[in-house]
């Protein structure tokens, strides 16, 4: 059986939690607020904890806006030393909601993995709203998380958990095609902003 930490009680938060109980996974959820935290483990069936407590997960999935990545690398430190880190974060720049605040050439997945180089670095579900991730729909198109990293066998891990939960995962390359999942994640925010896709739609791969 997997374990898997989520930390960030959001909606990608506790729909991600919900996909990994239904595959089987051991699931705990770590939120800063007591209420939220119990809610997305009423709906997960998850354990629950505050963030900065003992993570039981070896892989972490972390559910927070891009800003709290180097915070929480800091807070967790050599904890986090052989686990896999999923980043779902989209670096918006958010004053214009017209950039990637991430340098040209990186990405937030790469920034974390220098943060924790004893950990192995995923970028997944950050071009997928929660919304498709619940039903498993987008449009008449199945949702499908795509999972980018270096590591082939901590991808096929992530990629089992999210299959097992009934959702399709497929690997999108290595860790540097972060920086396109990101762009791509970025422009869906946009297009959904502006109402010209829902949030119950977006991007969808189809084989």
């Amino acid at each position: 059986m997997s374990k898997v930490t989520v930390i960030g009680t959001g909606n990608i938060g506790g729909v991600v939690a919900s996909i990994a109980a239904k595959g089987g996974a051991d699931v705990q959820i770590l939120g800063r607020d007591q209420v939220k935290t119990d809610a997305a483990v009423q709906q997960a069936g998850a354990a629950a904890g505050l963030v900065g407590d003992v993570i039981t997960g070896e892989i972490v999935v972390l559910a927070v806006p891009y800003p709290a990545l180097a915070e929480i690398a800091e807070q967790y430190g050599s904890q986090l030393e052989g686990k896999i880190l999923v980043d779902v974060t989209n670096p918006v720049d958010f004053s214009t909601f017209d950039s990637l605040t991430v340098p040209a050439d990186s990405s937030a997945a790469a920034e974390l993995q220098t943060r924790v180089p004893g950990a192995t670095v995923l970028k997944a579900f950050n071009t997928n709203f929660a919304a498709t991730l619940g039903t498993g729909q987008v449009g008449d198109a199945l949702t499908t998380v795509l999972v980018a990293g270096d590591d082939d066998a901590a991808k096929q891990r992530l990629i089992d958990v999210v299959t097992a939960g009934g959702v399709s995962a497929v690997s999108a390359g290595s860790l540097k095609r972060a920086r396109e999942l990101e762009a791509v994640g970025f422009l869906q925010l946009t297009l959904a902003a502006q109402e010209v896709i829902g949030w119950t739609g977006g991007f969808a791969v189809k084989k």
